[in-house]
């Protein structure tokens, strides 16, 4: 999930409508890898993230986290956490990343707001900021020595845009269900090319071994009694195969007159 769960973080009233929509998720026992958007912690920031955390026990209450799930590594950052250069949150993502562990061959990183955002974000509402810029420079300053394939998931923006800049691909899925925002100015560096609105979607990302399909879906007609979706965008990745690992056996010295 891409953040901006609830409405309003601090309002039980409002997680309870995502339990509500959810409870087949629980039901099937499905783990669910959160992180924090900026409606966490609206109405009071501190009960917005307790109710955050209450509501995601896999995540044992860590507002950062990183998993392992087989050959993927997700980590996600904290949006209402430290968000400066050089602070604890920056240098625990660069610790990260440092030691993304060797059978990892796709790295899926989550932040609430946009690395990347088309030129109307940037424009008018100063997307991505600093903060934003900050992480992926941190990311960038690291890919020389990934050998995983990175997909970074954000939302924030009601619709859906993506991007691939030094290889890392960027998509902007924001298309759960809130009030949708239209995206006029698409510019050229967007993947995403088709002009229909609105774009409640979502995405599925399936992995075969070295290989990883993302598929958008989007709900076809909104207003139908009932709803439908159909697949918009699709990319696939595919890993480098792994280094051989090459340990040295013992040494063995030749001796005179012996051949070995």
């Amino acid at each position: 999930m891409t953040g901006d769960t609830p409405y309003t973080g601090a309002k039980s009233a409002d997680w309870q409508v995502f339990e509500e929509e959810t409870a087949p998720w629980r039901e099937e026992h499905i783990l669910q890898l959160p992180t924090t958007g900026n409606h966490e912690a609206y109405g009071d920031k501190e009960q917005g993230i307790k109710n955050y955390l209450d509501h995601f026990p896999a995540i044992e209450r860590h507002r950062t986290y990183s998993a392992l799930l087989g050959n993927v590594e997700v980590i996600s950052l904290d949006l209402t956490g430290d968000l400066n250069a050089g602070g604890v949150q920056a240098r625990w993502f660069s610790a990260q990343l440092e030691h993304v562990p060797a059978a990892v061959d796709f790295l899926l990183i989550l932040y609430h707001k946009p690395w990347m955002a088309d030129e109307q974000s940037n424009l008018f509402v100063n997307l991505p900021s600093p903060q934003e810029l900050m992480f992926r420079g941190v990311l960038e300053g690291h890919l020389n020595r990934l050998r995983a394939k990175v997909v970074v998931f954000n939302g924030h923006i009601h619709n859906y845009e993506r991007f691939e800049r030094k290889g890392v691909e960027y998509v902007v899925t924001g298309g759960g269900g809130a009030e949708p925002y239209p995206v006029l100015l698409r510019g050229s560096e967007d993947l995403y090319r088709d002009t229909g609105f609105p774009v409640f979607n979502y995405l599925t990302v399936d992995i075969t071994g070295r290989q990883l399909r993302a598929t958008m879906w989007k709900v076809k007609d909104p207003a139908a009694d009932q709803l439908s979706v159909e697949a918009k965008d699709d990319f696939v990745i595919t890993a480098p195969a792994r280094r051989p690992v090459v340990r040295a056996g013992p040494k063995v010295h030749a001796q005179p007159g012996v051949t070995h």
